[in-house]
């Protein structure tokens, strides 16, 4: 009978315990679809006596992490912890100085130190596994590092965070049906729900979907991961009234993380986007991830499925220990993601694209001209604008879209407009994107 591939398992939350359910649910499938078994043989946690609703009868237990990546009968750890520094950090690296291979779902870690720790992984001749670390169920990274392999990848973007896409969907469907629920409100429900955590800022802030961009545009382009490279914002600012601007227009709000090769540098962003509601990834809604790739010869190509859960995410990390355990090891990220075979990020001021602008502004006559004065100036052109009707001396929101700028000259004409007297709270702005 061929020799087990034995799995040690670091944090026992709901993926942990996913994982230990499907290995044993699915263990003759597996054993099947690679020729030998693939057995968990020991775990770590932090509270040994909690009730996680999984037996852990016959598996090592471990106290210090640490200690699991030096376990004697441990052939892959799997890091499932969290964080980009502390234990998650230090079982890692453990990992790879005691010859073991490494899986893990930690974007954060990634985002970091990616980078390193693939040059351990090379340098023990191990496995570096992060299939769960990027858009939960979907198997995204092997669907560009193998499966379109043989495109030139111009660019990738998707919807990376289900917090996100489940309130920028709640908030379309309240303004849909005549309720107009604002950010606040949609926010509590997707606490309530189990879908946003008790502190939402690294979801609702865009970072934890700039984690995985950054990983995706080392496995696209083969730079190094650079996390500190990626422009980021979150959706706090987007408002009902912003919501439904966007539906009269034609438009879909959606918290998306973009890279792209250009000629000069590699783009990686994440923002709130409008895009045109026939877009099939503005279809894309509530809790759900989606990915679209363009390849050369495939061209466009959607992926779509949970971002996140105990079945999802095992499921990424369980077909990272089927390649280990077929013997398919590979290298992290593509040649060059080591070095420097990609120009450095291109800054965010040089972006060149259409815009969404809203104003809130007291209604008297000479607004829109000097508003349509201080667009001029930094050459900004308008294509539509959309007041709705008179209520001479009060505030009314005055929607603007432009043609294509850059982006420093629609922050110029922005920060001018904002010293307005007639123009009463921030303008605000959210990039148009045509898919």
């Amino acid at each position: 009978m061929p020799e087990p591939l034995r799995i040690g398992i670091a944090g026992l939350g709901t993926v942990g315990c996913g994982v230990l359910a499907l290995l044993r649910d699915n263990a003759t499938l597996l054993e099947q679809r690679t020729g030998r078994p693939i057995e968990a043989v020991a775990v770590s946690s932090r509270d040994r006596g909690k009730d996680r609703g999984v037996s852990l009868d016959g598996l090592d237990w471990c106290d210090d992490a640490r200690a699991l990546a030096a376990h004697p009968a441990v052939d892959v750890v799997v890091e499932l912890i969290g964080g980009s520094e502390g234990i998650a950090r230090a079982l890692s690296e453990t990992a790879f100085a005691n010859g073991k291979h490494l899986v893990t779902a930690n974007k954060a870690l990634l985002a970091h130190h990616g980078a390193a720790l693939a040059d351990a992984a090379r340098q023990a001749d191990r496995h570096l596994g992060y299939e769960a670390a990027v858009a939960g169920g979907i198997p995204i990274v092997k669907a560009l590092r193998e499966g379109l392999a043989g495109n030139r990848i111009g660019g990738v973007y998707g919807i990376l965070n289900g917090t996100c896409n489940y309130i920028m969907t709640a908030m379309h469907e309240s303004v849909q049906a005549g309720q107009a629920r604002d950010f606040d409100s949609v926010l509590q429900e997707a606490q309530e729900l189990g879908y946003a955590e008790a502190d939402p800022s690294t979801d609702i802030d865009g970072i934890d979907a700039a984690h995985k961009l950054a990983i995706l545009t080392s496995v696209v382009f083969g730079c190094p991961v650079d996390f500190a490279a990626v422009h980021v914002e979150g959706i706090r600012h987007v408002s009902a009234l912003d919501i439904g601007f966007a539906i009269e227009l034609g438009y879909r709000v959606k918290l998306l993380g973009i890279t792209r090769d250009g000629e000069a540098a590699v783009t990686q962003r994440v923002h709130p986007c409008m895009i045109r509601e026939t877009a099939p990834i503005a279809r894309v809604d509530g809790v759900f991830n989606a990915v679209v790739a363009e390849g050369d010869r495939i061209g466009s190509a959607l992926f779509e499925g949970p971002g996140a859960g105990a079945g999802p995410t095992a499921s990424a990390v369980v077909a990272d220990l089927v390649d280990i355990a077929r013997g398919q090891i590979m290298p992290a990220f593509p040649a060059g993601a080591a070095g420097t075979s990609r120009p450095a990020a291109k800054p965010m001021d040089h972006h060149v694209g259409a815009y969404y602008i809203r104003l809130m502004v007291v209604d008297k006559p000479g607004v829109i001209a000097g508003i349509a004065a201080c667009l001029r100036d930094e050459q900004v052109s308008v294509e539509a604008m959309l007041q709705r009707g008179r209520n001479p001396g009060e505030l009314v929101p005055v929607v603007l879209t432009t043609h294509e700028a850059q982006e420093s000259a629609v922050v110029s004409a922005l920060a001018a407009i904002d010293r307005l007297d007639t123009v009463l709270e921030p303008p605000r702005m959210i990039r148009i994107e045509a898919f």
